[in-house]
């Protein structure tokens, strides 16, 4: 698996937003992602499009899989 070096502000984008930014990282079709994280086509479709919500031990756990770094940073 290649490694992903992109960085996204997450403060500037919804929940649903960055799920669908990361998969588009991985260039992977819903279904395929779905596949890898082990959900279903529709259930990341209905994440993506904000009728869904994910956990957050479950989006952690997405981006240890696609090799993606969260970062938390305190606001100055």
């Amino acid at each position: 698996m290649r490694v992903l070096n992109m960085k996204i502000k997450a403060n500037d984008y919804k929940a649903n937003e960055i799920m669908k930014i990361i998969r588009d990282w991985t260039t992977l079709s819903q279904h395929k992602f779905a596949e890898q994280v082990g959900r279903s086509r529709n259930g990341i479709n209905n994440i993506e499009n904000d009728r869904n919500r994910i956990y957050l031990n479950d989006f952690l756990d997405i981006c240890d899989k696609f090799g993606i770094t969260v970062t938390l940073e305190k606001h100055k």
